[in-house]
């Protein structure tokens, strides 16, 4: 399966957040939940919309003479990659002190999620290692 485009920043992540939260909509609709507040411009939205249908995130469909837009990915698959990207970024050369700082974050969210890394990473090692 080839890799997962992700959102390229945040704007683009707040327009797909939009779209899984609310569904399909225009990108009038999506300009008024996620533009207008931040006070950006119609096109603005419109452009990022362009760029997550290119990238495979979100499919369009014409009605009359607008688009209707809607999220083309599951919400937890892009997370995935997401996360997963942010992690090699993380696990780069001298990857300690990042390590350090994603347990910390962990452990500061919920100490239980930190209990459950460490199962899910006693249990891959042990597949990998035929154990």
């Amino acid at each position: 399966m080839a890799p997962l485009s992700t959102p390229g920043g945040d704007l683009e992540y707040a327009v797909l957040l939009a779209l899984w939260d609310a569904g399909p909509a225009t990108a009038r609709a999506l300009h008024e939940r996620v533009g207008e507040p931040d006070g950006l411009v119609y096109t603005t939205v419109a452009k990022v919309l362009d760029r997550l249908v290119a990238k495979g995130l979100v499919e369009r469909t014409r009605i009359g003479k607008a688009f209707l837009f809607r999220a083309r990915q599951k919400r937890d698959r892009v997370e995935g990659a997401r996360a997963k990207e942010m992690l090699a970024r993380l696990a780069g050369p001298g990857a300690r002190v990042p390590v350090a700082a994603l347990v910390d974050a962990v452990e500061a969210a919920n100490p239980k999620l930190l209990d459950e890394l460490a199962v899910a990473i006693a249990a891959r090692r042990k597949g990998r290692h035929g154990s």
